[in-house]
């Protein structure tokens, strides 16, 4: 097993993450309360669709380009991104309202194993290395944060 022959089981996981997310989360969102405003079923699945099309940009160019580049390192940070997002708000969310927040299954049972696996090559493998990693760890999270609204906004100015 090496980085470069399982890096695009990150786009598959995030992939079923998402496909659950985009059928569960709409209605979840409505009896959400403090949690998550209420979100259209067709704003939230664009938003989805876009992020994960944007993870399978990445992957491809982190894979065409190799080590040490702007793409691995860019796709290292959304895989740092999404496993963060395992806990919060998957885990933490589900804990305190005490019942399932959509994307929690695939959460924990794909992208948790997955992506720590993914990310452990990736470093060991020298793929990507010291502080650049985690520069790009919580830069791309940032990102990713500030693309939410962001993309509701623009899936709700859509009619969708």
């Amino acid at each position: 097993m090496n980085f470069r022959n399982l890096e695009w089981l990150f786009a598959v996981a995030i992939t079923l993450h998402n496909v659950e997310e985009a059928i569960w989360f709409p209605a979840w969102s409505q009896r959400a309360g403090r949690w998550h405003r209420p979100v259209a079923p067709g704003v939230f699945r664009f938003a989805v669709a876009v992020l994960t099309t944007l993870a399978y940009a990445v992957t491809w160019l982190s894979a065409a380009s190799g080590k040490q580049t702007v793409w691995t390192y860019a796709a290292f940070g959304y895989m740092a991104a999404m496993l963060a997002n395992v806990v919060v708000p998957h885990v933490a969310v589900t804990v305190a309202m005490r019942r399932y927040m959509p994307g929690v299954v695939t959460a924990v049972a794909v992208n948790l194993p997955a992506l720590s696996m993914l990310m452990v090559l990736a470093w060991r493998e020298g793929y990507v290395s010291g502080w650049k990693a985690v520069e790009y760890s919580v830069g791309v999270a940032g990102l990713l944060l500030l693309s939410i609204p962001v993309l509701f906004r623009l899936g709700e100015v859509l009619g969708l």
